[in-house]
């Protein structure tokens, strides 16, 4: 399923579940004006044809101890295939880190990494890179500040 596939009617639905994800199924067919079936036939299909990903709940990253927010760059020595997978596995599997990116030109990858304080930055840092024989450089920016993050895609 593509964008293609999309009509005004599940672009309304996607719009409304991307700010609230806890409506009925018969809330939501009310307020994209479909019948309940109808809705509940069009968010399976997106569901099952990989548009809806999952539904989740967005903490409050301060509420839970997670105060500070890091975007590493990481650099790797070799660039080879199976080395970039065998990274990206690796940071996969750590809880702290929100978001991977391989990106290009730079380095290879971009990070997002949520952890309580620098003790916690320090110690993720030694476990994910420091320990790496294929990392070749490291670079840190930590947020002071979030002015906005949004979870939402126009559609």
């Amino acid at each position: 399923m593509t964008d293609n596939d999309l009509d005004d009617v599940d672009r309304r639905i996607l719009n409304i579940l991307q700010l609230d994800a806890s409506h009925t199924n018969a809330e939501l067919a009310e307020l994209v004006h479909v019948s309940p079936p109808t809705c509940l036939r069009r968010v399976k299909y997106m569901t099952e044809g990989g548009i809806i990903e999952r539904q989740v709940a967005i903490v409050a990253p301060e509420k839970v101890g997670a105060r500070l927010t890091a975007i590493v760059e990481i650099t790797l020595d070799v660039q080879a295939a199976e080395r970039m997978d065998e990274f990206e596995q690796h940071v996969a599997a750590e809880a702290a880190v929100l978001q991977c990116y391989r990106v290009a030109p730079g380095p290879d990858f971009v990070l997002i990494v949520q952890v309580a304080d620098m003790p916690a930055y320090h110690a993720l840092a030694h476990r994910l890179f420091a320990t790496r024989t294929n990392v070749r450089n490291v670079k840190a920016y930590f947020s002071t500040f979030r002015s906005k993050f949004e979870t939402r895609i126009a559609v």
